[in-house]
């Protein structure tokens, strides 16, 4: 029987494995994007903050579900280092190579005949500035937390994305004061344009749409505590 736990390290490559299954089609479709995907949105949070991590376990030890994240982003990103050295610079070979230049901005994650831009997708992976602090500083000012869940499509619908989520919130909510002694008001999270189907999950979930002061084709939801 399928039931929730902590991550832990041997659940590495299965959580890789919801990852890639769970992307979305533009992703899915690219050998890149599938490659990259799981070193952008989801081992640096297990590596950084394995203790707000929560695993759908299929009862003999699989995960087919997680919801993942962080309670304080600011110093999620101050220790990111370790996750480049530990995680990034030692993956397998050909699977994530490190771009020459990691502060360009502004360079779109797909290129002019809709393949993806591998070293802009590279480069989300080795610096968590571009993938969670610019542009947001509004978000930032009061929601601190972030987070993903992913469920493999066999065990969608039956109520384990709201239980995932109790416990990842259940696991931040009283992180109210962040090490840079801010406090946070609750979760951000950002959701694809392309991916909007979603939207009405995290509804569901206590999220809501976060009207902001500049244009995205991102949806950006939050959470209050």
């Amino acid at each position: 029987m399928a039931f929730i736990r902590q991550y832990k390290p041997s659940d590495f490559d299965g959580m890789a494995h919801i990852c890639r299954e769970t992307l979305n089609p533009a992703l899915a479709s690219s050998a890149a994007g599938r490659r990259l995907a799981p070193y952008v949105w989801t081992h640096q949070y297990t590596h950084l903050s394995p203790t707000t991590c929560f695993v759908l376990d299929d009862g003999a030890g699989q995960p087919v579900g997680y919801c993942i994240g962080c309670p304080d982003i600011a110093a999620f990103v101050a220790d990111y280092d370790s996750y480049v050295t530990d995680v990034l610079d030692v993956s397998p070979e050909g699977e994530v190579t490190r771009p020459e230049d990691l502060e360009a901005k502004g360079e779109p994650l797909f290129l002019a005949d809709g393949s993806v831009n591998e070293v802009a997708l590279a480069r989300l992976a080795y610096n968590p500035r571009l993938l969670l602090v610019e542009g947001n500083d509004d978000l930032l000012a009061e929601y601190k937390a972030t987070m993903h869940i992913d469920l493999l499509p066999e065990v969608q619908g039956m109520g384990w994305g709201r239980k995932l989520l109790e416990r990842f919130v259940g696991s931040v909510e009283g992180v109210r004061r962040m090490r840079d002694g801010s406090e946070s008001r609750g979760i951000w999270i950002g959701v694809a344009g392309d991916n909007g189907k979603v939207v009405p999950f995290y509804e569901k979930l206590g999220f809501r749409i976060k009207e902001r002061p500049v244009e995205s084709k991102t949806f950006f939801m939050v959470r209050d505590y």
